[in-house]
């Protein structure tokens, strides 16, 4: 889940009142790590799915490489809004330095896995053990307690942040891909100008010969 941040001093709300106000003032000005990054790409598909293609093309983007670079921004003003993964930047809440005005899911997985095609085609067990063992590994994390302890104290988080984020993960250990999924995430890569929109390939195209489309997805 990406949270939407601003200045912990700024005056708006939550991210719709920003909108709207700068509706009348000017641009929606967003910090981003790089063009064509996850918090460019999710700024635009927000902005989309809150308010529709208007509000898409008074995007402004301010390049600001790091996290360290988003902080600076908010707080000298050369930007107003910065999306980042909510529970990475939950101490900055917490401090205050940052203001959570609003979240925005993630409407595909978060990380794949990709291969050569000379593995596909000399290592295929050895790749699906490997992601049954990810599964393994990852039910394991899952269910064992002191889990949460630890992952709060590697990343400075609160326990009931990382037990919030816990229980909302999934992981999949499985070959398999969604074909909607995929289609959607190449006409939004096509949005923000990524990826070529006459360019884009069939989902089929794009996955190996052992990956199935998912259809629970």
């Amino acid at each position: 889940c990406w949270g939407i941040h601003a200045a912990g001093t700024s005056s708006f709300a939550n991210v719709d009142d920003y909108y709207h106000r700068q509706a009348e003032e000017g641009k929606i000005r967003y910090a981003v790590s790089r063009m064509g990054s996850g918090s460019h790409l999710m700024a635009v598909v927000d902005a989309r799915s809150r308010f529709g293609d208007a509000a898409v093309k008074r995007l402004h983007f301010e390049v600001v490489g790091t996290l360290d670079g988003a902080r600076a921004a908010l707080r000298d003003g050369t930007a107003d809004l910065f999306m980042w993964e909510k529970f990475t930047t939950q101490p900055y809440v917490d401090s205050g330095e940052f203001k959570r005005v609003g979240e925005c899911l993630t409407p595909w997985p978060c990380f794949m896995m990709a291969v050569t095609d000379k593995a596909i085609a000399t290592s295929t067990p050895e790749l699906k053990a490997m992601m049954k063992i990810v599964s393994e590994e990852a039910a394991e994390l899952t269910l064992n307690p002191a889990s949460v302890q630890t992952i709060a104290k590697m990343y400075k988080l609160e326990e009931e942040d990382v037990q919030s984020w816990m229980a909302r993960t999934r992981w999949s250990g499985k070959p398999a891909v969604s074909f909607q999924m995929l289609s959607q995430v190449m006409s939004s890569l096509a949005d923000v100008g990524v990826l070529e929109r006459a360019a884009l390939l069939q989902p089929k195209d794009l996955v190996s010969p052992i990956t199935v489309n998912d259809m629970e997805e």
